[in-house]
């Protein structure tokens, strides 16, 4: 019988749960008949093979796809290497153990992943867990080399929250990381600590010449999909209850989003202090105001809703730190016994957003929300008008393939 091995060296375990992995790893290892760690021709996955079983973790150095129909096993970190293509079919279901921040996806500079899936046939990644909770695993997380928010002369390279020795960022505008199509993300946002943690989906210096379209990202436990810089433009976006914030723009993005979709059910638990609809940043965590090349993106067509009584959403719209945006069509609401402590607001402590800001859209009034409830930036030159109404916003049809009910 042959066996194959999965290379573990990229996998940082947490004292309380090493044991448990490596137990599942080595029993799925045996079972296996296939390997991630393509030092040799044994070892070597060949292109487009279908087997019995895969059991996802280590470095992924060769291309690797994934059929429905058959069990897949996320069991660690899967790193997806410079010139390796992760293909995923239409269909298919990956279940992450539900080992927290040991378990995800990330996509490196260079190497791609092509998750197109249908309407019909979406892809689906999961917690393998019982009773599936927020956070029982890590999500994905691509790394493209398009550009940053940075000092001026310097190269635009940075950390990422999650294995911050590897890199992302460059000047490559049009970078291509693959498609992400037709996509369900389950039960992820597994936090390392106070300062850093997972996202639904999170895209790093991510190039226009990605795809980013119809994606679901349910109950998460940090932000539902977050964009640190990069240029890639995203359709259809729809977030369920996360925990923090559901959209979040930082460190130089550029791109375009149109009909995105944020609601928050009753019965809803913020696990932050300041869970927002969106939040903007021009640079990361407005840590470097005089960076050049800061966020300035548009949306346009986006619903935001809090229906989770007793709960305040902090702000429905932030935008600060020197980003710029240009939001049309906008709607927000809320349900009765829900709050929020601004509708929008412009201002920080670290910097507000630019003057450049314009914010046109409506707000449904019942159950308190005010529309008046805006802070314009310092000198108050941001455009921001919210007119009260029932209607506009995303268009929530397009989503029904989720199986999400609104």
């Amino acid at each position: 019988m042959q066996i194959c091995t999965v290379n573990k060296t990229n996998i940082k375990m947490k004292k309380m749960k090493k044991l448990s992995v490596s137990i599942l790893a080595t029993v799925a290892i045996l079972l296996s008949s296939c390997s991630l760690d393509n030092d040799d021709e044994n070892q070597g996955i060949i292109p487009g093979t279908e087997v019995t079983s895969q059991n996802l973790a280590g470095n992924l150095t060769t291309d690797l796809r994934l059929t429905s129909g058959i069990a897949h096993n996320l069991i660690g970190a899967l790193l997806v290497k410079d010139g390796a293509t992760l293909t995923i079919d239409a269909g298919t279901r990956i279940n992450a153990l539900a080992g927290g921040t040991d378990v995800y996806i990330l996509v490196e500079k260079g190497g791609k992943i092509i998750a197109d899936g249908t309407a019909d046939n979406p892809i689906v990644f999961t917690s393998n867990a019982t009773n599936p909770q927020p956070g029982d695993w890590g999500g994905i997380i691509v790394n493209g080399k398009a550009p940053l928010s940075r000092q001026a002369g310097s190269e635009s390279n940075s950390a990422a929250e999650v294995n911050a020795a590897i890199l992302y960022g460059g000047a490559v505008s049009e970078d291509n990381s693959g498609i992400l199509n037709y996509v369900k993300i389950e039960y992820t946002g597994a936090r390392i600590d106070d300062e850093a943690e997972h996202n639904g989906l999170t895209l790093n210096a991510v190039g226009a010449g990605t795809v980013i379209s119809n994606i679901a990202i349910l109950n998460g436990d940090d932000d539902g999909i977050e964009f640190f810089g990069g240029t890639v433009n995203a359709t259809n976006i729809l977030v369920v209850n996360a925990k923090d914030d559901m959209f979040d723009f930082t460190q130089g993005y550029v791109g375009t989003c149109t009909n995105l979709y944020g609601v928050r059910e009753n019965g809803y638990t913020a696990v932050t202090s300041d869970p927002r609809g969106i939040e903007a940043d021009g640079n990361l965590d407005g840590n470097t105001p005089t960076d050049i090349d800061q966020s300035q993106f548009t949306i346009d067509k986006i619903t935001i809703i809090n229906n989770a009584s007793g709960v305040d959403m902090s702000d429905g719209i932030k935008v600060r730190r020197g980003a710029t945006a240009t939001i049309t069509n906008a709607y927000l609401s809320l349900e009765a016994g829900a709050t929020y402590s601004d509708l929008v607001d412009l201002t920080d402590g670290k910097g507000d957003g630019t003057d450049a800001i314009s914010i046109t859209g409506n707000a449904n009034t019942a159950n308190g929300l005010d529309i008046t409830d805006i802070k314009n930036t310092t000198s108050g030159g941001a455009t921001v008008s919210i007119t009260a109404a029932t209607t506009g916003g995303a268009d929530s049809s397009v989503f029904a393939w989720s199986g999400y009910s609104f």
